[in-house]
């Protein structure tokens, strides 16, 4: 994770525009490009540094959240974690990678030709609030493009593909166009080959020439404790196989934290609403609540007012930084009941003749005594 201020990487003040942050991230990304400096061992972690400052303030949540709590509010964004230069390209080339790629923005001529990475492979996961609370691993079944086994991923019947004529095995061809300011030439990717610098004479027929074909595969992830929905894992080299034998994308797993039927979460605390009887909350009681782990014992204390929070320590949701976890907090609900037997009514309408309304402010002690002399407390 970034380290120092993203202002300060970017050289911008804390007022900047949308503009303004991607304007100062394209001329840092395009200085400090690895293409551009290939003796530069630094100029990466310069890259790099640059994207990771980019992506915390071109987005809208993560700014605010750096604005308040600076680095420490970015701990929570999972899969900010192990962000390398792939990562940093891939968002370079998201955002400035349209014009005809990079060798449209360096001036430079490098070929199209030749193998190209795999897309990646997003899928949705599904986790309980347990889940979330200890962590778990799953075994996600995806459909995958795989090289075809019977041409070698060539798409070829012969194994063998031929330059394109077009292109000369370029596979980018030069167009150029005048207007009353003059010639001008632009890159594109050639038109017979798409880009591939090659072509198949003989289509191979289990792959109809595409070299790759769609597989089911099993992959494994570990999902760590304390994750919520929208946060991702990324699974490296584990999606799509690139063409004429490209690198294999990523499988990106998004995660959605389902909701629980007792448990409402709130950060890394959960709340548990939990009734209690009259005589519990004005008396006291040891009562046993469940938690993402089991269950716990609490202590109602004597005179317990319907609302009041109680909280067990640590007993929430591990935070996804590994340091320490939420805590429980138990809201009391005093239940009235619907029926009442003959002993029960007896009883109430004993304590309603000592009542005499509301107690006030100064008198509550006395109350609760009465509370507990009729209903026969020691």
């Amino acid at each position: 994770m970034i380290t120092r201020d993203p202002y300060e990487v970017l050289g911008l003040a804390r007022d900047a525009g949308a503009e303004d942050v991607k304007r100062a991230y394209r001329q840092l990304a395009m200085r400090h490009h690895p293409d551009r400096n290939p003796v530069d061992a630094d100029a990466e972690g310069r890259f790099k540094e640059a994207a990771e400052a980019y992506e915390i303030l071109k987005d809208p949540d993560k700014r605010a959240a750096y604005d308040r709590y600076g680095h420490a509010g970015l701990r929570g964004g999972f899969g900010a974690e192990g962000y390398d230069i792939t990562d940093a390209l891939r968002a370079f080339m998201r955002d400035f990678g349209g014009f005809g790629g990079l060798e449209d923005l360096f001036g430079g001529g490098r070929s199209a030709a030749g193998p190209r990475r795999g897309s990646d492979v997003q899928v949705r996961v599904q986790v309980t609030l347990p889940e979330v609370a200890s962590g778990v691993e799953k075994t996600l079944t995806l459909a995958i493009l795989d090289p075809c086994e019977e041409c070698g991923g060539t798409g070829s019947k012969t194994r063998q593909r031929a330059v394109c004529p077009e292109c000369a095995g370029a596979g980018e061809v030069r167009q150029a166009r005048r207007s009353i300011f003059g010639q001008f030439v632009n890159v594109v990717a050639c038109p017979r080959c798409h880009g591939a610098g090659t072509l198949v004479e003989k289509p191979c027929l289990t792959c109809a020439g595409e070299g790759r074909r769609r597989k089911e595969k099993r992959v494994k992830v570990r999902i760590p404790p304390g994750v919520a929905t929208g946060n991702y894992l990324t699974l490296r080299e584990q999606g799509n196989a690139g063409t004429l034998g490209g690198g294999r994308g990523n499988v990106i797993v998004v995660i959605e934290a389902l909701p629980h039927e007792e448990f409402r979460r709130e950060g890394d605390d959960v709340l548990l609403e939990w009734p209690v009887s009259f005589s519990q909350a004005a008396l006291g009681a040891e009562v046993t609540v469940p938690t993402l782990e089991g269950t716990a014992d609490v202590t109602i204390p004597a005179g317990t007012q319907s609302g009041a929070v109680l909280t067990l320590r640590s007993r929430g949701i591990p935070r996804v930084s590994g340091r320490g976890r939420g805590d429980q907090h138990v809201r009391v609900r005093v239940w009235t009941p619907l029926r009442l037997s003959p002993e029960e009514r007896r009883l109430l309408e004993e304590l309603a003749a000592h009542e005499n309304g509301l107690p006030p402010s100064g008198d509550r002690t006395g109350f609760w005594e009465k509370v507990k002399e009729v209903l026969g407390a020691s």
